[in-house]
């Protein structure tokens, strides 16, 4: 029922274009940011059966940066369409603090740099049904600090889309068929007549010879 709640909310915020275009109002990033006040885990109400707390917040806190996670539902039919990355970038900017975000949704873990001088892995599967703090950790063990890295904030806006193939479609003509084809025999004739002759040589150079008579 409250996924459906926020689905509603969510779609609803989309059509009405109260959203602003950096950070959208949606509920699940209004939550999260208000529960990070307190502890930098957000488990949605949906994932609370699931959600072994304790443990997931032990993994954040070994982490050797600051780490946000938001264990929420996601998918195509909310406002960021299936681009889980994205969500993780409004949610970053939301918060507004340097530090690796991560979202979570029982199946993959997403997550972004904001701020900070460090590489993450753009996501990971979860295997089979690990604790949420497991997955976490192995999301993590990709995390790298960088010097090189200039922090910079997450993306926050979808990414344009994918340019369309742009090459001429060569189209279909009687003369070009008729053309392939007779170059396609011709080079068959060639070819077939060259193996021939090498046959008739090799034929040729291994018949025994015969000895003449006295």
């Amino acid at each position: 029922m409250r996924r459906l709640v926020l689905l509603l909310t969510a779609t609803v915020v989309l059509l009405t274009g109260t959203a602003s275009a950096a950070t959208p109002t949606d509920p699940r990033i209004t939550a999260a940011v208000a529960a990070w006040a307190q502890e930098n885990l957000y488990v949605d109400p949906d994932f609370t059966s699931i959600a072994d707390r304790e443990a997931t917040l032990q993994v954040i806190s070994n982490a050797k940066v600051p780490v946000f996670v938001a264990v929420v539902p996601s998918g195509e039919w909310f406002p960021e369409k299936g681009d889980t990355t994205l969500l993780a970038g409004r949610l970053a900017a939301a918060n507004g603090k340097p530090g690796v975000y991560v979202v979570m949704d029982g199946d993959r873990s997403y997550g972004v740099a904001h701020q900070l001088g460090a590489y993450v892995p753009t996501w990971t599967y979860a295997d089979g049904d690990e604790a949420l703090s497991k997955q976490l950790s192995q999301y993590l063990d990709g995390l790298r600090e960088s010097t090189y890295s200039t922090p910079k904030p997450a993306r926050t806006a979808p990414l344009p889309p994918e340019p369309e193939d742009s090459a001429p479609v060569e189209k279909f003509t009687v003369g070009k068929a008729i053309g392939n084809g007779l170059g396609g025999t011709v080079l068959g004739l060639m070819g077939g007549g060259l193996l021939g002759g090498i046959v008739l040589i090799v034929a040729a150079l291994s018949r025994p010879r015969r000895k003449g008579r006295a």
